[in-house]
C-alpha cells in the first residue's frame, strides 16, 4: 500500500498564534510531527501543505517536501480539513503521482511517535476499513449509555436511544473518542466519497496520558510537561475488528 503523508499547517492559528513555528522546548511545533513522520517505516512521500513561507521554510529544514504552497482560499479560520488534503492530492496527481491512501498528520498532535503511524496504516491494509484514526477510551462518566439528551421541557433521554440505564459501570460497553494523532483514509474515500471516516471506520488506541492536542495555551504548557517527562504516545492492543 503506498500512503502519502500529509501535513497541513497555516500560519493563522488563533489559540496560539505561530503555534507552528513556535519553539516548543526547543524545537519548533511543527518538528515533533515532520520527525515522526519521516520516520515512520509505510509513507512513501511527506508533504507539507502551508500557505505561509515561513512555515514552508522551517518544513524544508525539517526535511519535509513542499511541492507548492497551499491557496490562500483553503487557509482561512473556518477551512475545513477535507478540502486541504484533497488539493494536496488533486496537485499531485497532476505531476504523476497516484497513492491508495492518505495519511493525516496534524503539527497539533506533537507527541505520536513513528510506530503509531505505521500501526495505523497496516491496520488499515489488514482490515476492510475504509479509514483507520487513533482513539482513547470515554471515561465511564462520559459513556453514551450515561449522557443524555435534554428536550426543550427539560426532560432527559439517554443519548443512545435506550429506554433503560445500565446501572453498573462494570457493564458499560466500551465507548472511544478520536485521539487527533493520527488519521489514515483510502484515496476512494477521501476523493470520491468526500470523508475523511467512510462507512468502515477502525481505531488504534493511545495510552491514556501521554497525549494532547494543542489548541490553547494551556495545552501548549501540557505539552511541555509531556515532553520534558519523555511520555510519547505509546500504540496498544487494538479492540477487536
Amino acid at each position: 500500500m503506498k500512503v502519502l503523508g500529509i501535513i497541513p499547517a497555516r500560519g493563522g492559528s488563533k489559540g496560539v498564534p505561530r503555534k507552528n513555528v513556535r519553539l516548543l522546548c526547543g524545537k519548533p511545533l511543527l518538528q515533533y510531527t515532520a520527525e515522526a513522520a519521516l520516520a515512520a517505516k509505510r509513507l512513501a512521500r511527506v508533504v507539507l501543505s502551508t500557505e505561509d513561507e515561513e512555515i514552508a521554510e522551517v518544513g524544508r529544514h525539517c526535511g519535509l517536501d513542499v511541492p507548492f504552497l497551499r491557496p490562500l482560499a483553503l487557509a482561512k479560520d473556518d477551512t475545513p480539513t477535507l478540502p486541504v488534503l484533497q488539493d494536496v492530492v488533486r496537485r499531485l496527481a497532476t505531476m504523476g503521482e497516484v497513492y491508495d491512501a492518505v495519511c493525516l498528520l496534524q503539527p497539533t498532535s506533537p507527541l505520536r511517535p513513528a510506530t503509531l503511524i505505521d500501526s495505523c496504516i497496516e491496520r488499515l491494509e489488514a482490515t476492510h476499513a475504509d479509514a483507520v484514526v487513533t482513539i482513547l477510551p470515554v471515561p465511564a462518566e462520559h459513556n453514551p449509555h450515561w449522557t443524555f439528551f435534554q428536550d426543550a421541557d427539560g426532560c432527559l433521554t439517554i443519548s443512545t436511544g435506550e429506554t433503560v440505564i445500565i446501572p453498573r459501570r462494570q457493564l458499560l460497553p466500551p465507548a472511544f473518542h478520536r485521539e487527533g494523532s493520527v488519521y489514515v483514509t483510502r484515496y476512494d474515500v477521501l476523493m470520491n466519497q468526500n470523508s475523511l471516516y467512510g462507512k468502515r471506520l477502525y481505531g488504534v488506541p493511545v495510552l491514556p496520558g501521554g497525549s494532547v492536542n494543542i489548541d490553547t495555551l494551556a495545552d501548549w504548557a501540557k505539552a511541555e510537561s509531556l515532553i520534558l517527562r519523555r511520555s510519547p504516545v505509546v500504540c496498544v492492543e487494538s479492540p477487536a475488528s
